[in-house]
């Protein structure tokens, strides 16, 4: 048996001192006592559950300091997203999701929901073995130690009613039952594994017909988390309405897609009936703030969402930013601007969005640092520059990834100020991946 002693413990995101908290073997908590720490205890000061990372696509990160001068808009963006797509094999791509899963790591991430769907070779090919780059993805998540849910994505149209562009073709499998053999066999292949998960995703209305999402909701097995992209863009809406006569939430409901397993990302261009079925649902809303302001997307009506139902969880999507505090202090700044009021989402609802939620979203339980739960903590400096006067419970406002001090993933420690537990840095593993993986990004973006 292992104990934490933690001096701070926030709790629902209520401060709680002097915790002790005791975990098993397989890093589950057994134990959770107010009592004085004993000689044997890891000894923590100001402490918060593991934070749930539940929207990334790795490989935007080769990406970051290279578009953002460019203006255009998310469609232009798009394009060059394409072309660093086509340099990625699973080699190359092992070394960059490393590098960026330690990032997260570090920065307080301790689980993150990868939507993979860069399948395939950029003919669409198959990899030899099957699922290379899925097992890339996994290897490199057990390198750094951090938990990973691998969304494994359908994607098998260029728009709606369009058929696949030639640089989308590695994403998709053909069918909807095409990759549900994929899907099945790389369950079974994973099975077993501590880390390392297997959830679903539809890349959006877009990308997945109505036949094949009924498809997939009717071949999947239930208790599998499921995520789909929904309504970033206003002409995904329009688009959606001109073709089918529904909006893309309501396409959803339709064929039977609203449940509480369900994520949905972004949901930035919203009715009021949409918003209703989302929250009548249980449906999860997966807010990126960082990216939906990098991208030019616009404001999501989370308040709203969370108003009418509907869990928010939170994610780094493009990788641009990887930080989730400051995807927390998106989540409230934006709805500060467009409402005018301060306090719309309260500190201990922010610090849920990025641990609790995102972890239900995940399909990881509960993670509310209870009896049974996961032992995956983050320990948080109070004394640096940023948060020294803060009161922990306001943590959320005032603490950036930099203060991140340990993080433990099942109960063991995985980073330390700043590094990994083995000494590797992430910068360091960085400069390495984009020299193997995107040695000619720059070029090629620029044109």
């Amino acid at each position: 048996m292992t104990a934490f002693w933690c001096e701070s413990l926030l709790i629902d995101g209520v401060h709680v001192a002097g915790v002790r908290l005791e975990v098993d073997p397989a890093g589950r908590i057994t134990r959770v006592q107010v009592e004085p720490a004993k000689a044997a205890d890891i000894r923590l000061r100001t402490v918060v559950p593991g934070f749930g990372n539940a929207h990334s696509h790795a490989f935007h990160r080769a990406l970051r300091g290279q578009t953002h001068g460019d203006g255009g808009d998310f469609w232009l963006w798009r394009e060059r997203m394409y072309r660093v797509a086509a340099q990625l094999d699973p080699s190359n791509y092992q070394a960059l999701a490393t590098a960026v899963f330690a990032e997260m790591l570090v920065s307080g991430y301790t689980a993150v929901g990868e939507f993979h769907y860069v399948h395939h070779r950029a003919d669409g090919a198959p990899y030899e073995p099957a699922h290379a780059m899925e097992l890339a993805l996994a290897a490199a998540a057990r390198a750094v130690g951090i938990r990973l849910v691998l969304l494994d994505t359908l994607y098998l149209t260029g728009g709606i009613g369009r058929e696949l562009a030639p640089e989308q073709r590695a994403f998709s499998d053909g069918s909807a039952a095409g990759w549900l053999a994929r899907w099945q066999s790389l369950r079974a292949q994973l099975a077993g594994d501590d880390l390392v998960t297997l959830g679903a995703a539809l890349h959006s209305v877009r990308a997945v017909t109505p036949d094949a999402m009924r498809e997939v909701l009717a071949g999947l097995p239930r208790e599998v988390a499921l995520h789909i992209h929904l309504s970033e863009q206003p002409l995904e809406n329009r688009d959606c309405l001109a073709a089918l006569g529904l909006t893309p939430t309501g396409l959803l409901e339709s064929v039977g897609a609203l449940a509480p397993r369900l994520s949905v990302v972004h949901a930035t261009h919203l009715s009021d009936t949409d918003r209703a079925l989302l929250g009548d649902a249980g449906v999860t809303v997966v807010m990126c703030p960082t990216t939906e302001a990098d991208l030019g997307d616009g404001v999501g009506p989370a308040h709203a969402l969370a108003t009418a139902g509907s869990p928010i969880a939170l994610g780094s999507d493009q990788n641009a930013v990887i930080d989730p505090f400051l995807e927390m202090r998106g989540l409230e700044m934006g709805e500060r601007l467009v409402s005018k009021q301060r306090g719309r989402f309260a500190p201990a609802a922010l610090l849920a969005a990025a641990s609790t939620a995102g972890y239900a979203s995940l399909g990881l339980g509960r993670h509310r640092l209870q009896p049974g739960d996961l032992c995956d903590l983050v320990e948080i400096s109070t004394t640096g520059v940023r948060t020294v006067g803060s009161l922990a419970g306001q943590l959320p406002l005032t603490a950036t990834a930099s203060d991140v001090l340990r993080v433990f993933v099942g109960g063991r420690l995985v980073a330390e100020c700043g590094q990994l537990i083995g000494g590797e840095r992430p910068a360091a593993l960085m400069t390495d991946a984009l020299a193997r993986a995107c040695q000619s990004t720059t070029r090629v973006v620029q044109g």
